[in-house]
């Protein structure tokens, strides 16, 4: 597919024709249910996001308000009826609010603040949805070997048998959070909601380090980790989305980019406990291990004070429980009434072509339908490039890192509180890039840094340690380690898990992110059980060669198979992936290369790279 190149400065939205035929729109909402390969061209043609994932632009303004009369009658929200009305109309052209003379000059002047002071129109209840992750502490593996009898070195008998089963009982929390925990997502969120099961896998993450600290093998410590990790991938493959559903479209990137920014702040927290109880003597690493509970506390806690997802009450039929929870999600009656009714247009077109599938057929769906096909590779790549790129490995062996590098055990402990601090320190500027810059331009800004950081990190193992001035390759080797850390927190950190939880339709998303989150601790696993190994084979010089490599690898996947989500809402993101990967793929190639040549290498400012599909801007504030 080509395009005609676009005149300098002209936004892609001016770029379709005026208004595009109802036979047009109709053609395009079918794409996005059965796909073919006219979607991207229809799009061009004049087809924006808003008239083909919009069904309120298809309707006049007789039959709009009808529907709006129509949903408040339905579920018993007939009081409610004057706000819907209005609702329905900003949520059918909502960049013409000003327009509409059914709004007062009040509830103009909300919809005015909304759109232009987007931090401060929050709700303070959607703040604290940014809720943290648990994170293992790492302390401890220079510890619990020697404990349970499993600490040989590999040129001593028996040594190799244990550096496999240090790997497994450090990998196991991977393995269950792949195999079963992100999969028992779906009937926990289809019993409890999003909130009991936040809740109920926030018990379980209490309970699993205090029992772990317990342990008098290492059989029962892997065991307990399995079931930790029962926890941990549950609550991964719900929190993420649930913060996308409850988030405004132009901030939605920023609040579920919490996720990361609280497990940064949970990593920091565990190499914290770890160098508090160093000098405990034999119970330290049963003190470390125990210490993951802390981040948990605040999650099981805080969820109680959080409203439900609308989206579930939704799907759930309880439209007057949605509408209560989205009245705690937003400023305004109206804004809420125009987000609950947009967000149940979108949902009541979809269910004609879902309806009455199981948890089985929608499950293969992410792989039978084109548009979930698609979104279900982008989420993969960047599942798979965070593993790729070694932060969960500097993070979970960073103590074994920095030894290696010549740091003593109490040296390295402190090291990787540095590690932390900076993973969690430099996840801050996030908030505002990943909503300004977008999702993907983060992600091929930050990999080519973590390359070069890797790689001359591991070439300053080359410093012998025998030299006097050995203390350089110590001091040296922290250093990239640290800039790597900075350059990860700034990209690949915040993105995939909130990219995957907003990529997916509603029919789909807890499948899809179980998905995504299953692919992505399952390679974690296979990291940290390979990683002893890969140590001593590879030497940390080798180790951090390959995954100065396994970044590149990562670049190369993401330009051509992950397109970019920024601003765009939960439905518009339908039009993004309604284009073939092919052609994605190509148009990178052919066009987007060609610019990024011209305009970064040559110097050429006049560059322009034409939109593969011309999308309309998502409304001001956007919808669950």
């Amino acid at each position: 597919m080509s395009h005609t190149p676009s005149e300098k400065g002209t936004p892609p939205s001016e770029l379709a024709t005026d208004k595009a035929s109802d036979r047009q729109i109709e053609d395009a909402v079918a794409d996005l249910n059965f796909d073919n390969d006219k979607t991207a061209e229809r799009c061009a043609a004049g087809v924006t996001s808003e008239d083909a994932y919009n069904p309120l632009r298809r309707l006049d303004k007789t039959a709009l308000l009808a529907e709006a009369d129509n949903f408040v009658d339905k579920f018993g929200l007939t009081e409610h009826r004057d706000v819907f009305r209005r609702g329905a109309l900003v949520a059918q052209r909502p960049k013409e609010y000003a327009d509409i003379p059914e709004l007062s000059d009040a509830d103009k002047a909300d919809l005015a603040f909304e759109e232009n002071h987007m931090w401060k129109n929050l709700s303070p209840r959607l703040i604290f949805c940014g809720i943290a992750k648990l994170i293992v502490s790492n302390g401890a593996n220079l510890s619990f070997p020697a404990e349970f009898g499993i600490g040989r070195t590999v040129g001593e008998p028996g040594g190799e048998r244990d550096e496999w089963l240090v790997g497994l009982v450090n990998s196991s929390v991977y393995i269950s959070s792949a195999l079963v925990g992100c999969w028992i997502s779906d009937p926990l969120n289809e019993w409890l909601g999003r909130c009991g099961e936040i809740f109920v896998t926030g018990l379980i993450l209490i309970a699993t380090p205090i029992a772990s600290g317990f342990t008098q093998s290492w059989q029962a410590l892997m065991a307990v980790r399995f079931v930790m990790g029962i926890g941990v991938g549950a609550k991964a493959a719900t929190v993420p989305m649930y913060c996308a559903e409850l988030s405004p479209a132009r901030l939605r990137g920023a609040l579920t980019m919490g996720w990361q920014l609280w497990t940064a702040f949970g990593i920091f927290l565990g190499f914290c406990a770890n160098a508090a109880v160093k000098d405990t003597g034999m119970i330290a690493w049963r003190l470390q291990l125990g210490s993951a509970m802390i981040p948990a506390v605040p999650l099981t806690l805080g969820v109680l004070f959080c409203p439900e997802s609308p989206r579930w009450y939704m799907k759930k039929g309880q439209m007057v429980m949605a509408w209560q929870s989205m009245l705690k999600l937003r400023r305004s009656d109206l804004q809420a009434a125009r987000d609950l009714f947009y967000a149940y247009s979108q949902y009541a077109e979809e269910q004609k072509v879902v309806q009455g599938r199981t948890y089985v057929s929608r499950l293969t769906e992410l792989f039978t339908i084109p548009r979930c096909r698609r979104a279900t590779l982008a989420g993969s790549v960047v599942m798979i490039a965070q593993q790729m790129c070694g932060i969960n490995i500097m993070a979970f062996y960073s103590s074994t890192i920095f030894k290696e590098g010549g740091y003593t055990d109490t040296q390295s402990l402190y090291a990787s509180i540095g590690f932390g601090a900076l993973n969690f320190v430099f996840a801050l500027p996030s908030l505002y890039f990943i909503d300004s810059y977008g999702r993907r331009s983060l992600l091929l800004a930050t990999f080519p840094n973590m390359a070069w950081t890797l790689l001359v990190g591991g070439l300053c193992f080359l410093i012998e340690p025998y030299d006097p001035d050995s203390e350089i390759r110590t001091g040296i080797v922290a250093c990239f380690v640290y800039l790597f850390t900075i350059a990860y927190s700034l990209g690949e950190g915040p993105v995939p898990f909130m990219y995957c939880a907003e990529i997916f339709p509603l029919a789909q998303r807890e499948q899809g992110m179980a998905w995504c989150v299953a692919f992505n601790f399952f390679w974690g696993s296979v990291l940290s059980l390979t990683f002893p190994r890969l140590l001593r084979e590879f030497t940390p010089l080798g180790a951090f060669l390959f995954y100065a490599g396994l970044n590149v690898v990562a670049f190369i996947l993401i330009f051509f198979l992950v397109p970019e989500t920024k601003r765009l809402t939960l439905e518009e993101i339908d039009a993004v992936f309604a284009i073939p990967t092919r052609k994605f793929a190509a148009h990178q190639l052919k066009k987007t290369l060609p610019y990024l040549f011209k305009r970064y290498i040559c110097g050429d400012k006049s560059a322009v790279c034409p939109p593969i599909v011309h999308l309309a801007e998502p409304p001001n504030g956007g919808e669950v």
